[in-house]
């Protein structure tokens, strides 16, 4: 049957159906927006929907007599308590922080910041007293290009001025590599604007129990959420319980610390009852933070025979109006990721963060990864044009070979484990690249209008983050360890509770195969508690691929002191000596015979305590703390075969192949699942997402209907596979795959699609590549 391993198998590798499936795809589960606490209320935010305004007045006299409204606020109103949003990542010492007030007060810098709210018994009658409250804005210009926002005459976003930080990183001689280099490759990209789609809207309960307070949220971080709420509204941390219940989905999108977050707490607080809001989907559009928004200015270094000499990246990246949680971070993330896979003699980079009259940006799927990989990726197969070589063949010549790890890059990072060779040659067995290839020169030959393009990426990421120094050096507010606590019942079953907070990766399925492993206990004997700081009291929660590389660790470790604790009441009842005691399938034995003890008997009599070893307690419970020592390195090679109509830009991916190698394996169904959603998304930028602004800088895709989303029908069938290499930073030898389909994707997609049209004299189409801009793209080339 699928997904029951054999009973002389382990556990890890196999492919378990997910426990946490049956109430989550069946609806049968907690939500936020599914509390309903006694006498609660609900709140609904007057957005504003101007792009940059001066606050001239606030009234909301009218909305407070109406029928249901319990009460109406200005941001005057709540000035003195909301503080400031944070920003935990100021990346440079002389970063402009601008204050960031949850409800603005007397300025707003992008259309859908909050500006008064209503509170009222339901939430329809809260939305509907909105109209009432009258706002006199006096309007200011929309500042919405990048290049533009640093030119001396541009209107400022802030005082200080529209350019957040300038961030640099230098390594090797960049003007020895550039200079006479027999290849010059220099291209301008963009990284549009996206809207992270989560499944679930955001939705917050807040609720006072006397000075104690409650706050349900549909978020990715419950443990960071409550650090950062005390210190942004004074309630004392221990005071405050923060709880993620079943979240579905996130993507970067609930790593965050909310403005509505903070204003909910805020409103519990003030009118001593449970307050809830929850988003709609055009609210989620113009308030959820966005993602990408980068224009990159890249230049390669080659010789003749296309080996990198060197690599130059100029990048704007757009922070929109405010510096949320880790906005300024996300574009440092992928400055140690544009040297992708490849050896080279120096490279340059830097970054400046600057502030327009948009929603913030912050992390979205990859979070700066996927931007560095694209540039990459893109300059490569550019080369391999202009040099008349393969893409393959340029890659094979310049990526680190297997033999050569552990390999430490021009970024300064030491790559542990990888093999580029193996994956490929996997990948483009699967693919049939030869016979590929052989077409499209068919098709090339007979002009045929619908032509077929082939794309390549071979990709790395840094993931599993982070080395707390690491973190700590780049100037990081927090740190990259972990927590974990096993509890063994007296019944033998087992607890583990986790500091990673799930939202729709599998935690409870991949943790319980874990501990089967290490404890010798039966799957479903095993349970996982997560979400509920008053439960998982230590965490430092879920993304950048981190709840396996890291958490799952911190998981094993707790397991080893389980084991060692029950070790030696095992040796007590056994009269034997500790040292003399192995432990194997989940069960104790005395070396060289067949005298034993299972580790659910052991738990019995450490419950018991009848018959306990002199100063040994009655538990074998165990915290484990994991702080790794290096990120993990997933890599793999993904190829893409598209076949795109020149006479009218219509575009169809015909076939895709992604072999990734992401470490050992604990669940292969989770994993395919993982990697298909990350190709759906990487797909997405391609071909179809982007957030629009226009000239007054309103943003005009807030709705499905304006935003396009592929659908299972927009994608086609993928094909995946894995190489393995294990990782050597941690015990498992697991990397991460949570953001990889979404690393690789992009670039392979859009290679493709240049691909196909080079005979046509198009180097680039600017993403999302829709029929109209290939269609353009083809009419320019060819006027």
């Amino acid at each position: 049957m699928l997904g029951e391993p054999a009973p002389d198998r382990h556990e890890v590798g196999a492919a378990r159906r997910r426990k946490e499936d049956a109430r989550l795809v069946t609806g049968r589960t907690h939500w936020t927006d599914n509390h309903q606490l006694p006498g609660m209320l609900h709140v609904a935010f007057l957005r504003s929907p101007m792009a940059h305004a001066r606050i001239v007045s606030v009234d909301t006299s009218a909305a407070r007599g109406l029928p249901g409204v319990v009460a109406a606020f200005s941001g005057h109103d709540l000035a003195a308590e909301q503080g400031g949003l944070p920003c935990a990542w100021p990346v440079t010492e002389d970063i402009v922080l601008p204050e960031h007030p949850p409800m603005a007060v007397d300025m707003v810098r992008y259309p859908g910041e909050a500006v008064a709210c209503v509170v009222a018994t339901d939430r329809y009658r809260a939305a509907d007293a909105l109209e009432a409250i009258e706002i006199d804005y006096e309007p200011l210009p929309a500042v919405l290009d990048m290049t533009a926002a640093l030119r001396e005459d541009s209107a400022k976003v802030h005082e200080a001025g529209n350019r957040a930080y300038t961030w640099k990183y230098a390594e090797g001689d960049i003007d020895a590599a550039f200079r006479d280099a027999p290849v010059l490759i220099e291209r301008t990209y963009v990284q549009q604007r996206l809207i992270p789609s989560a499944m679930e809207p955001r939705a917050v309960v807040a609720q006072s129990e006397g000075d104690h307070f409650t706050l349900y949220s549909a978020t990715q971080i419950p443990h960071i959420l409550r650090i950062m709420l005390a210190q942004v509204t004074g309630i004392p941390e221990h005071r405050l319980r923060v709880v993620a219940p079943d979240v579905g989905g996130g993507f970067g999108s609930k790593l965050q610390v909310t403005a509505e977050e903070v204003l909910v707490l805020l409103l519990a607080r003030r009118l001593g009852k449970p307050v809830k809001w929850t988003e709609s989907r055009s609210e989620g559009n113009l308030t959820v933070h966005h993602g990408r928004d980068q224009l990159q200015r890249v230049a390669l270094a080659a010789d003749a025979d296309g080996r990198l000499r060197g690599l130059r990246v100029d990048l704007l990246a757009d922070m929109g109006a405010y510096l949320m949680l880790v906005t300024p971070g996300i574009p440092i993330l992928g400055a140690f990721m544009y040297n992708g896979i490849y050896k080279m003699d120096a490279y340059d980079f830097t970054c400046t963060g600057v502030f327009t009259t948009k929603m913030p940006t912050d992390a979205y799927r990859g979070a700066g990864r996927p931007e560095a990989t694209f540039a990459i990726e893109r300059l490569m197969d550019e080369l391999a044009a202009e040099l008349s070589l393969d893409p393959i063949e340029v890659r094979r010549r310049n990526w680190i070979t297997h033999e050569e790890f552990p390999y430490t890059t021009i970024a300064g990072l030491t790559y542990d484990s990888g093999n580029y060779e193996a994956a490929t040659e996997k990948a483009l067995a699967l693919f049939g690249y030869d016979k590929l290839r052989a077409e499209q020169s068919d098709r090339r030959d007979r002009r045929d209008p619908v032509q077929l393009g082939i794309g390549v990426s071979t990709y790395t990421e840094m993931c599993g983050l982070a080395p707390s120094r690491v973190l700590g050096s780049l100037s990081y507010g927090a740190g990259g360890w972990e927590h974990a606590s096993v509890r063994m019942l007296p019944t033998g079953k087992v607890e583990v509770i986790t500091g990673v907070s799930p939202h729709g990766q599998g935690h409870e399925t991949a943790w319980s195969q874990i501990v089967a492993d290490a404890l010798g206990v039966p799957f479903e004997d095993i349970s996982v508690l997560h979400g509920d700081t008053a439960i998982s009291h230590k965490g430092m929660d879920t993304y950048g691929s981190r709840s396996l590389a890291v958490g799952g660790i911190a998981v094993v470790r707790a397991c080893d002191k389980v084991k060692e604790k029950a070790r030696h009441i095992a040796a007590h009842l056994l009269e034997a000596s500790a040292d003399d005691i192995e432990f194997d399938g989940g069960t104790f034995r005395v070396r060289g015979t067949d005298s034993g003890r299972t580790i659910q008997e052991v738990a019995l009599a450490a419950f018991a305590a009848h018959d306990l070893p002199e100063g040994v307690e009655a538990s074998l419970d165990s915290d484990a703390t994991f702080d790794p020592e290096n990120f993990s390195y997933p890599h793999g090679t993904h190829l893409c075969a598209v076949e795109v109509d020149t006479e009218t830009g219509a575009t169809k991916i015909r076939s895709y192949v992604a072999v990734d190698d992401i470490g050992k394996v604990v669940n292969p169904l989770i994993v395919a699942g993982q990697v298909h959603g990350g190709l759906a998304q990487g797909i997405a930028q391609a071909l179809y997402e982007e957030a629009v602004y226009d000239a007054e800088g309103n943003l005009l895709t807030t709705t499905m209907a304006d935003y396009l989303l592929p659908s299972a029908a927009d994608l086609p069938e993928f094909v995946t596979d894995r190489t393995e290499t294990p990782a050597t930073s941690n015990p498992l030898g697991v990397k991460g795959v949570g953001e990889a389909g979404t690393i690789a994707s992009t670039p392979a997609v859009v290679n493709a699609i240049v691909d196909a049209l080079r005979p046509y004299g198009v180097h680039d189409v600017p993403m999302p590549c829709t029929p109209e801009r290939i269609w353009r793209a083809v009419q320019g080339a060819t006027s």
